[in-house]
């Protein structure tokens, strides 16, 4: 599948390209690519990008792809003199609009920790966002995440009436959804990445409110992803798991898995890529598995070696788990990636991610926190090589079909010129 890349999204009148504003949790953030490539296949059609993170990420590695916008992003702290005149700026101007927009969001937020005291954090960088957003001419804001992002958006199109659009992901979704409904009634429409999660939003909508909800896939880019795999029977089954270090991710449950492979003679290489706070427990994990032999952490990684590292694999695994807190996944773009690399993949039949593998096709689910049934997918597949290569033949059409970067940045492009 092919896409004009000439193509250009402009305003409405024509008279100049449109201009819109990303708003984001943390950037760059090595976890949340998606969020950076969907932003640069968005400039590609010819809109005008601008970066506003509510917090300054720092991270051992970055992407280089990232360094141009973090070099151009508007980062803020929490208080300074320019977010003290905006303030006043616009308490002079549109004092009505800026004290209701207060009360709308504390009263909003109240009952929930995280999200009252996030607003009293990020509301005051959120006007300043507003005033500077109104000298840039912005066109359209938009934010990942439906929980502060989206709240600061809020805030710029009740202050200034820059229509506004969020993607709601998964753990922003999943366990707390305080305003969503408000966030989705006030936007130009909302977007989310999963059926699953289209289903969850609705439950907090009014009809007319609901109808502004639909579902855009993330996508990744196929052709950064092309591999020309060959089946290689005789060297171990190289596997891999591309995950933050974190409970939802589960782990544990991949190295029993290995653990049980090793126990049955199966040949084979983990490569663990991501960190996280489980690190230390994985790492034990493995020691007293005896596996440090052929399981590997490699920690976090740029976007070129995890490429470099899915070409060299056979297998991708994604054992995910719904954490004690209540979090699920949304559509790992890290399964995407793999898919795209032609690689089969064991995932956890969880969520949306039986929206993006077909269970026998391109891959095999299993239950969530079932080490034997990871074991048997994974073993079957290094018995059976060439089973496995079709399998993640298939993977790599259904990602050119339905997970595809391109056509998710011009709908969205296209979304955002819509008047």
């Amino acid at each position: 599948m092919t896409f004009n890349t000439r193509t250009r999204v402009k305003t409405p009148d024509r008279g100049r390209s449109l201009r819109v504003a990303y708003i984001m949790s943390r950037f760059p953030k090595l976890t949340e690519t998606f969020v950076l490539y969907e932003m640069l296949a968005v400039e590609r059609l010819g809109v005008q990008v601008e970066v506003y993170p509510l917090l300054r990420q720092r991270e051992d590695a970055v992407h280089d792809d990232a360094r141009p916008l973090v070099e151009r992003a508007h980062y803020h702290p929490f208080i300074s003199i320019p977010i003290i005149l905006a303030q006043f700026s616009f308490l002079f101007r549109r004092p009505g609009a800026y004290c209701r927009t207060w009360w709308e969001v504390l009263s909003g937020t109240w009952g929930s920790w995280n999200f009252f005291i996030g607003a009293l954090g990020i509301f005051p960088k959120a006007v300043r966002f507003a005033y500077e957003m109104e000298r840039q001419g912005i066109d359209h804001v938009h934010a990942h995440f439906a929980n502060h992002p989206a709240v600061a958006a809020l805030v710029i199109h009740r202050l200034t009436g820059i229509p506004f659009s969020f993607t709601a992901h998964a753990h922003d979704l999943h366990v707390e959804r305080r305003m969503l409904g408000a966030k989705v009634r006030a936007s130009k429409f909302a977007v989310t990445v999963s059926e699953f999660n289209r289903r969850i939003m609705l439950e907090e909508c009014d009809p007319p409110s609901g109808s502004k909800v639909r579902v855009i896939h993330c996508g990744v880019d196929p052709d950064a992803f092309a591999n020309d795999r060959r089946p290689e029977p005789d060297r171990p089954l190289e596997i891999v798991c591309v995950a933050a270090l974190r409970e939802l991710k589960g782990h544990r449950y991949l190295i029993e898995a290995c653990q049980r492979l090793h126990e049955r003679g199966v040949s084979f290489r983990c490569h663990l890529i991501g960190d996280g706070p489980l690190r230390p427990q994985i790492e034990s994990q493995i020691a007293s598995s005896n596996l440090q032999h052929c399981v590997f952490v490699h920690g976090g990684l740029t976007r070129p070696d995890v490429m470099a590292t899915l070409a060299a694999s056979d297998v991708a695994v994604l054992a995910s788990v719904k954490t004690s807190s209540g979090r699920w996944e949304g559509i790992p773009v890290a399964l995407m990636e793999a898919m795209a690399a032609g690689l089969p993949v064991v995932a956890s039949a969880t969520s949306g991610i039986p929206e993006l593998v077909q269970d026998g096709r391109s891959g095999t689910l299993v239950p969530p926190e079932d080490a034997v049934a990871i074991a048997d997918a994974l073993e079957l597949m290094a018995r059976d090589r060439a089973r496995a290569a079709q399998m993640g033949a298939a993977g790599r059409e259904r990602v050119l079909r339905d997970f595809n970067q391109h056509a998710s940045a011009l709908e969205l492009a296209k979304l955002f010129a819509v008047t």
